[in-house]
């Protein structure tokens, strides 16, 4: 299966995130999905056979982590688009602010999101090693 056709289902899309800077553990990725351990694995599975998540085994556990490189440009739509949906729920926070009634501070020089990283540094975790911003779960 290609790479578009296996990012291309949201689930799949999240746990990409979720690994995109370090790795994880299958459980505490499915930790944060609403659906079984089971599902999270064939998801997984998916990425895996895909060559868009690589595997480390250590005793029974295996730590998955993000293959940026496997993913090529589609790694730079990944991140815009984490970065699409942190700016939505921005709004959305600011807007529920302003109709209860509570000022909004103005974003400031310190607020500023980094500009997201192109391909010759798209390996590279951020300096305080945290990983992309977006939605927890998928429903």
């Amino acid at each position: 299966m290609d790479a578009v056709r296996v990012i291309a289902e949201p689930r799949r899309r999240e746990l990409l995130r979720l690994c995109w800077r370090a790795e994880r553990t299958a459980g505490e990725l499915a930790e944060q999905f609403d659906v079984t351990f089971g599902a999270v694995s064939q998801h997984l599975k998916v990425l895996r056979d895909a060559g868009l998540v690589d595997v480390r085994r250590d005793g029974t556990r295996r730590y998955y982590r993000a293959n940026r490189a496997a993913l090529g440009p589609l790694a730079e739509y990944l991140e815009a688009e984490w970065g699409r949906q942190l700016d939505t729920l921005a709004a959305l926070a600011e807007a529920a602010e302003r109709a209860a009634g509570r000022p909004v501070p103005a974003a400031g020089p310190a607020d500023a999101r980094p500009a997201t990283t192109g391909p010759a540094n798209s390996g590279d975790a951020g300096e305080d090693g945290a990983e992309p911003t977006g939605r927890e779960a998928n429903g």
